[in-house]
């Protein structure tokens, strides 16, 4: 995730969504590409390119389509978590262990005692991540905890936090940045012993309902799917054989990157953080004054450098799984979005990341020639 930089005017010019997402769907691994750009809530265009389908079939997914916004869902959650402390329901400075007895009683957490909601919020509570591989004795990556291609079985919060525990913690509580999914998922379940209720229902009625995003939610039960035409996804199995990830088992998202969502709802999203609509300055600061990283880091710049050299600043989010990609351009004004989604058929995302960024700036940024009126 980048970071929010000084609110810089941007150039007035709109580049063409359209061309951008033909130029995307290019890549190599895309197999489709959609994307939408706004200005002060205003649709100023969106594109579809590739296919929802591998190899040409199933013709274009819908523009305005639902996808899978993998990571930029923590930032959703972190609201909901600052909003009950804005409520007097808890601190920042709370201690995991108060909060999710069942971690220490059942020494799910190592150091719970110690941890703070302020550290799961900024990844710096070293807590290790449930996500990632299992390096192999001689030091390489190894395999995840679970099987990309099991949509069925339904794993608990719990489960996903055992799964990291008889991993190294990544250092002392406060101490440094460590990207850690674990922290989330605990965020998550901290949201539900609080309220009572479930996340999605939380994030529905503090987030999605209040901003008009009608088209989002979060998916609760394995196999649940995307609602609608969309793109999908496909990753290389043990044999090298792509196949179908559509159905990413729903109980591995949750706070940690579940959310179903489109490209006007999320830059509605982003909107109204950005503008400060939904936390008081004090509280929005614990996320933007050291934002957390979300992969993909923004390939190729973007974040604290700015877009059209330097006069257009903001932050860049994404959020990747097996067979996807999203990125998230927001200006630190708050007038100007632009998401998209790519459905993939590779697993290195680095390509197709770089890639966004390009069409962010090809949109935001056009040159002298470009057409101004957008797609």
């Amino acid at each position: 995730m980048g970071q929010v930089g000084p609110a810089i005017a941007a150039p007035e010019r709109v580049g063409s969504v359209q061309e951008a997402m033909d130029e995307l769907a290019k890549v190599h691994g895309v197999v489709g590409a959609i994307g939408g750009a706004y200005v002060d809530g205003r649709p100023v265009g969106k594109g579809s390119a590739g296919s929802r389908l591998l190899d040409g079939e199933g013709g274009r997914i819908p523009a305005d389509a639902r996808f899978r916004i993998g990571s930029q869902t923590k930032e959703m959650v972190a609201t909901v978590v600052l909003q009950l402390v804005e409520e007097g329901r808890l601190g920042v400075d709370d201690k995991l262990a108060d909060l999710l007895p069942v971690v220490a009683r059942k020494d799910l957490v190592e150091r719970a005692g110690d941890i703070t909601v302020r550290q799961m919020l900024r990844h710096t509570s070293g807590i290790p991540d449930w996500y990632a591989a299992e390096p192999n004795p001689d030091g390489s990556e190894g395999e995840i905890s679970f099987d990309v291609f099991d949509f069925t079985t339904r794993y608990r919060p719990l489960d996903l936090v055992k799964w990291s525990r008889a991993r190294p913690r990544t250092g002392e509580p406060g101490e440094r940045f460590s990207y850690s999914n674990t922290n989330y998922t605990l965020l998550g379940m901290v949201i539900e012993r609080l309220t009572g209720r479930s996340l999605a229902a939380e994030l529905h009625d503090r987030l999605f309902a209040p901003l008009k995003m009608t088209r989002t939610y979060l998916p609760e039960k394995p196999p649940e799917g995307i609602r609608g035409p969309h793109g999908h996804g496909y990753y290389p199995d043990a044999r090298g054989r792509l196949r179908d990830v559509d159905r990413f088992n729903a109980s591995l998202g949750g706070a940690a990157g579940g959310v179903v969502s489109t490209a006007h709802d999320v830059s509605a999203f982003k909107r109204a953080f950005t503008q400060g609509r939904l936390l008081p300055p004090e509280l929005q600061r614990v996320l933007t004054d050291r934002l957390p990283q979300t992969p993909p880091p923004p390939p190729g710049g973007g974040g604290g450098g700015g877009l059209c050299g330097g006069k257009l600043q903001g932050q860049v989010i994404g959020g990747s799984t097996a067979g996807y990609v999203t990125m998230t351009f927001a200006s630190a004004d708050g007038r100007r979005q632009f998401a998209m989604s790519a459905t993939l058929s590779v697993k290195d995302i680095s390509e197709p990341g770089r890639a966004m960024m390009k069409a962010v700036e090809s949109v935001f940024c056009p040159s002298s020639s470009a057409n101004p009126a957008g797609a």
